[in-house]
């Protein structure tokens, strides 16, 4: 049994990529792993000052909600990344999570795979390709650990409108994979 992470980064409740989610936490359930789903609607994450106390602290000095979320990310061997696409990057508000998750650069973790799933209202089989590469720029900083697989739907861009897209099972199918 594994420990899942996984962190939604959309702002708006039942958004495409939260949908993905959901079934990749159905999915890693389903084969009998421990998940976790963290949503940050409604979680307060300042941006990063860039002051560097975290490399000292093991931890952010920045009072807010990323340094609970660090510490589940650290405790997991599985952290999923969900994000919508805008703009062809990832959204800002998980570039900020990631900036801030500077403090965990010097620590022990347990994450092993990582995995990211995206959607847009583009459906060009580029769209994905920066926000893939700024995760990729986060998993390099943890040399154990490696981005283990994306999935990406476009073609959603109203609310809801992944549903009944084969885009959910291939999400299911990879949370079982886990």
């Amino acid at each position: 049994m594994k420990k899942v992470i996984v962190i939604s980064t959309s702002l708006r409740v039942g958004s495409n990529s939260d949908m993905l989610a959901d079934q990749f936490v159905e999915g890693a359930r389903k084969a009998g792993h421990e998940v976790e789903k963290i949503s940050l609607v409604g979680k307060q994450i300042a941006f990063c000052k860039g002051c560097m106390a975290c490399q000292k602290q093991g931890r952010c000095a920045i009072p807010d909600d990323v340094n609970d979320i660090m510490q589940k990310v650290l405790g997991a061997d599985v952290v999923c990344w969900a994000t919508p696409i805008y703009y062809y990057e990832m959204s800002g508000q998980m570039k900020v999570l990631i900036d801030r998750t500077n403090a965990m650069y010097r620590l022990d973790y347990r994450f092993r795979d990582v995995y990211m799933l995206s959607t847009a209202a583009e459906d060009e089989p580029e769209v994905p390709q920066r926000a893939e590469a700024g995760l990729t720029g986060w998993v390099d900083c943890y040399p154990k650990s490696r981005l283990a697989a994306t999935l990406f739907c476009g073609g959603v861009d109203g609310p809801r409108a992944i549903a009944g897209n084969g885009k959910l099972r291939e999400a299911y199918e990879l949370g079982k994979k886990v």
